[in-house]
């Protein structure tokens, strides 16, 4: 969901769970658990006949040898619904704009549109049970005929991860994934890790911290960092800003908002 093996549509919560909720019975449906704003996904599907809709806005920025690339990601909505008791489906879908600078002159031609749609799925595999971490897995396919001329890719891009969570404490969690995408128009797999700390500040106030990156097969591995803060609003919502940048040359700055909501169907 990095930049590249994509959260290009998901801009980055505290995904092994909401700060605030660490301890939280999902039983009862207490404050809502969120795939952003980190890289990191949360092992725990929806709930069955819930809509979680999380979306917000980033900017980031890539810089060598005096050509500076910027982009601005306006709508980095995902949509999550809780389908049967341990399946979740997935719709993602983001607006980028891209522009490019030469020694501080603005280019004229800029690229803008949607990137591919994403669908996918999320399932739970275990539930934590002392050391053993709670064990979830996902899947997408990014959709080439969804996107935008500028960003349509001539194959579709394929991940999956396994998200795992373990409870540190009553105010804290450690969560992290294993994963590998197809992506680029390149046969070429790319294999994914994240890991990601959350504490609770407060009732409400959360922060996070997190490594994540990608290892190509063929080309030179991409470490980043980011690290954030959550309000919880209410139990359905939660908002969330972030800040974040490359280990290894590549992304100069990331700066991320946005604002997470529950909402019961009809069938609840």
């Amino acid at each position: 969901m990095s930049t590249k093996f994509n959260k290009n549509i998901f801009a980055l919560f505290l995904s092994s769970m909401s700060v605030s909720a660490f301890a939280q019975d999902k039983k009862t449906f207490g404050a809502l658990i969120t795939d952003r704003p980190d890289q990191t996904e949360s092992p725990t599907p929806m709930p069955k006949g819930f809509l979680q809709l999380e979306t917000g806005a980033f900017y980031e920025t890539f810089e060598d040898n005096n050509i500076k690339n910027e982009n601005y990601t306006y709508n980095t909505t995902l949509v999550r619904y809780g389908l049967l008791n341990n399946l979740e489906l997935r719709l993602g879908w983001d607006f980028v704009e891209g522009k490019t600078k030469v020694n501080g002159t603005t280019l004229d031609e800029v690229t803008s549109g949607f990137n591919p749609l994403l669908f996918g799925f999320k399932t739970s595999i275990a539930q934590e049970n002392g050391c053993f971490p709670e064990i979830g897995f996902l899947g997408h396919l990014y959709l080439p005929f969804t996107a935008s001329k500028d960003y349509k890719p001539e194959t579709t891009g394929v991940d999956f991860r396994f998200s795992f969570a373990h409870t540190l404490s009553e105010n804290s969690s450690l969560s992290y994934n294993l994963g590998a995408a197809w992506g680029d128009d390149s046969p070429e797999a790319s294999y994914v890790y994240t890991i990601a700390y959350g504490h609770s500040i407060t009732d409400k106030l959360g922060a996070y911290a997190e490594l994540y990156g990608d290892l190509p097969e063929n080309s030179k591995a991409n470490h980043l960092w980011d690290a954030g803060l959550t309000y919880l609003v209410s139990n359905n919502v939660q908002l969330d800003a972030t800040v974040g940048s490359s280990i290894t040359k590549g992304q100069d700055i990331l700066i991320s908002a946005g604002v997470s909501f529950r909402l019961p169907t009809k069938n609840n």
